[in-house]
């Protein structure tokens, strides 16, 4: 420090005994001394001090000193020494990082290496001139500038990210020093590209057609793959940058046979679980594992998706995948993201879901991966994390998949050639629904849900399962034991939420599963009952809205074979125990939840706490396609239980309408009657115009044959001779003879085509009249409509008007009745 000390002020000169000149001005002082020194080496010797100054007055430096160190990378370039003070202060003063020099400086605010940038960026020929100092290949100056594009992108990262893009070869500049011998070199610009690709689909388009992919394999088989140390990190987050939300990169890399590359870094060697997971092998693995769900995840193009998963298959990339999640001693937090890997490869695709569904643990004895994972689900000492990765798998295994869909509801139908004592995934699913951890019951229920998506065979074969009862009473079907713990008090609301979106979706397009809801005891009562409740928590409301939900699926599915359950039925309790806006708002409440919102935006399930996890993305998908049309159903009854659609009107009123609707159809019957009659016309129309043309056509061809004998009987005659004369005037009088058969033959069909053309005359007419008809026909339709839309609201006027007359009516007869004495009432 001393030494330093003594270095500024051979710079500035001594200073009187006594006086300390200030930071400010001794920042001062030493911008004077670079704008004004005509000697190089004292330029470069007030930046040296400049740059020593910068980390504990940044302010005073950055204030003051930002200028002349612009110029002087603007004017010398040629000394790679002072560029590189120069392009070091620069960066000193607008990193976002916050030295141990100026911790006790309270004028430094906290983004005051921002507000620098700002500065510093305002003038865009200043990014220029950093960039161009990329090509020296002094190791100073060239990592000096990539560290100062760094924390400029860092702080101002959308203004640079422009500004890069229209530096002529910037992209190309930095994708060029990748291949820097120098590993500082190299790794500096590996943190300069993450920062630059992030969230820049034109960036990351280029950076990837500069080779980028294969520069970064190569430096991450170098560092030893996933074994290897930080920098494979940073070149898969790279990776991950460029293919993130990026369809045209993903197509790329798909092509570029990039996914086969991929493959073998997820080989675990056969000493891995010896040797353990060092923190950086866990940070690498985690990077490879995002890498392959970007390329997968279900918010990328369907087509995209679809080539990657049959190339991860192809490649044994899933393979690898499915040997991670039944190796032992991994990591669980690389497990859970494993199996959410493996979710999104086998989601909608059947080869890739056969796949895991042949996937075996190797236990004793040994049994299906997807039995494996679903005892881990219900398992209440798992992770939360881990829990819900393995319910996303399965429902991504049943994604599309009605075999698969069909093979876990046969485990819960009897059967009496299964093993009893071997677990099944219909026995571990009614395991957790039944059991007494209320999270365990939401996974479960969530889970059997998905195997009944858009299935309803598979709906009405679920009716059939049975469960035994204790005490040997008659075995209850599944559906009413899930009725049954429902209307339980006990039962904890997460509980209730899967069992309510369990129940809505089977009985969603399915009526026989709407009649065994409503032959179950004590059903619809709950469900009123929970309507009716005037609970004001937040929680209590959403149960409502489900069940509100519930009850209307029971409307809109109900094939009206149960006396007193029928649809008028249900409609008719909602009015008069309920009320239709109250039914209506209730319903309303589901999408009114946050959890609403938060499950409809992706298939994956995502939960900081277990008290988030309430709705299921397909129950949302349910509920959004069917709550507007449950809320016009049960809208559409009256009081009387009569739906409203049947106009309900006076029978003058019924006759008139009923008058307007027979003209209407009468002028309907017409309408088609005319156009049909036209399109007849018109097919007629085509036809006459394809005779008439084949006869023009024939009529030229005739006159030009009787042109040729024309030409041929001029010439016989002008060949007479002696000897021949006698056979020429014979083919002379046969030539006339055909002649005027052509003539004869001609004039015929002369005729025939004047007729041709009066009838497409008269036919063309006939059309035009028929249009004219239609039209008129048309408008006096609308009159009549606009007529109907009057006589309607005169009814509804008088109706208002009559309504109003009855309930004003009783109160006169009250106050008419009111003078009577009380004894004559008494009597």
């Amino acid at each position: 420090m001393e030494f330093l000390k003594s270095g500024i002020k051979t710079v500035l000169g001594g200073t009187e005994p006594g006086q300390q000149p200030s930071a400010a001005e001794t920042v001062e002082k030493l911008v004077d001394r670079v704008y004004s020194s005509t000697l190089l080496e004292d330029r470069r010797d007030a930046c040296r001090a400049l740059k020593a100054l910068s980390r504990k007055y940044r302010i005073e430096v950055g204030a003051q000193g930002m200028p002349p160190l612009v110029q002087v990378l603007q004017n010398d370039g040629q000394d790679a020494e002072i560029i590189s003070y120069a392009l070091d202060t620069l960066c000193n003063v607008v990193t976002s990082e916050e030295f141990d020099e100026e911790a006790d400086n309270p004028t430094v605010s906290v983004n005051v290496g921002e507000q620098f940038t700002e500065m510093f960026i305002k003038t865009p020929e200043h990014v220029t001139v950093v960039m161009g100092y990329l090509d020296e290949y002094d190791f100073r100056v060239r990592r000096a500038a990539i560290q100062l594009i760094t924390s400029l992108i860092s702080n101002k990262t959308r203004e640079l990210q422009d500004l890069v893009l229209v530096s002529p070869m910037g992209v190309s500049k930095l994708m060029d020093l990748l291949t820097d011998s120098r590993e500082v070199i190299r790794n500096d610009v590996l943190l300069l590209l993450i920062e630059l690709t992030k969230g820049n689909s034109n960036i990351q388009k280029i950076v990837a057609f500069e080779n980028a992919f294969d520069r970064l394999f190569e430096i991450v088989r170098e560092e030893g793959c996933s074994d290897g140390g930080i920098v494979v990190e940073d070149c898969l987050i790279l990776l991950l940058n460029l293919l993130k939300n990026n369809s045209s990169n993903q197509q790329f890399f798909k092509e570029g046979s990039y996914i086969q590359r991929l493959a073998p870094m997820f080989q675990l060697s056969p000493d891995a679980e010896e040797a353990g997971w060092s923190p950086q092998k866990v940070s690498n693995f985690h990077c490879l594992l995002q890498v392959v769900r970007a390329l997968v995840t279900p918010s990328n193009q369907q087509q995209v998706v679809a080539a990657c998963q049959r190339v991860m298959q192809k490649s044994r990339l899933l393979h690898a995948l499915c040997e991670i999640l039944m190796s032992s001693g991994v990591p669980a937090d690389i497990l859970t993201e494993t199996i959410n890997a493996v979710a999104e490869v086998v989601r909608g695709d059947r080869d890739n879901q056969d796949e895991l569904g042949r996937v075996m643990a190797p236990s004793s004895p040994p049994r299906p991966a997807i039995v494996v994972l679903l005892m881990s689900m219900i398992n209440e000492k798992q992770l939360l994390a881990l829990r819900c990765a393995v319910l996303y798998c399965f429902e991504c295994f049943l994604y599309r998949n009605a075999d698969g869909q069909r093979a876990v509801v046969q485990t819960l139908l009897p059967s009496s050639a299964s093993d009893v004592s071997a677990l099944s995934t219909g026995q571990l699913l009614c395991t957790g629904l039944f059991s007494s951890d209320a999270l365990a019951n939401w996974f479960s229920a969530v889970a059997l849900m998905h195997s009944l998506v858009e299935n309803v065979a598979l709906k009405e074969e679920l009716l059939r399962v049975l469960l035994a009862t204790p005490g040997g009473q008659r075995p209850i079907t599944l559906l009413e034991q899930c009725s049954n713990l429902m209307q339980q008090e006990r039962y904890r609301l997460q509980s209730k939420v899967g069992l309510l979106m369990l129940l809505s979706l089977w009985l969603a397009h399915c009526p026989g599963a709407v009649k065994a809801l409503l032959e179950t005891q004590g059903t619809m009562a709950y469900l009123t009952a929970q309507l009716c409740s005037n609970e004001h928590d937040e929680r209590e409301f959403l149960v409502q809205g489900m069940c509100a939900f519930l009850m209307g699926l029971c409307i809109q599915f109900n094939d009206n074979s149960l006396p007193g359950q029928k649809r008028e039925d249900i409609s008719q309790l909602i009015i008069k125990r309920i009320g239709q806006e109250s039914f209506c708002s209730k319903l309303a409440e589901v999408s009114r939840h946050e959890a609403y919102s938060r499950a409809c935006k992706q298939a994956q399930i995502r939960a900081k706490s277990a008290g988030e996890l309430l709705l299921d993305y397909e129950y949302c998908k349910l509920y959004k396609g069917l709550e507007a049309l449950i809320a016009k159903l049960v809208s559409g009854f009256d009081v009387d239980g009569i739906e409203l659609t049947e106009l309900t009107l006076s029978s003058e009123a019924s006759a008139l309408v009923s008058q307007y609707k027979g003209i209407i159809r009468g002028m309907d019957g017409q309408i088609q009657a005319l156009q049909q009659s036209s399109k007849e016309l018109e097919q007629q129309n085509a036809e006459l115009k394809e005779k008439l043309g084949e006869e023009q056509s024939l009529r030229a061809q005739l006159s030009d044959q009787n042109t040729l004998l024309k030409a041929q009987l001029g010439a016989s005659a002008g060949q007479e001779s002696e000897g021949t004369g006698a056979a020429n005037e014979e083919e002379l009088n046969a030539a006339r003879y055909q002649a005027n058969m052509y003539f004869a033959e001609n004039i015929r069909l002369t005729k025939e085509l004047e007729t041709l053309r009066q009838q497409f005359s008269g036919e063309k007419q006939r059309a035009d009249a028929a249009q004219e008809s239609l039209a008129a026909t048309q408008k006096d339709q609308e009159d009549l409509l606009e007529l109907l839309a009057d006589q309607e609201a005169k009814l509804t006027r008088y109706e208002e008007a009559a309504a109003a007359a009855a309930t004003s009516l009783p109160a006169a007869n009250e106050a008419e009745e009111s003078p009577i004495p009380s004894g004559t009432a008494s009597r």
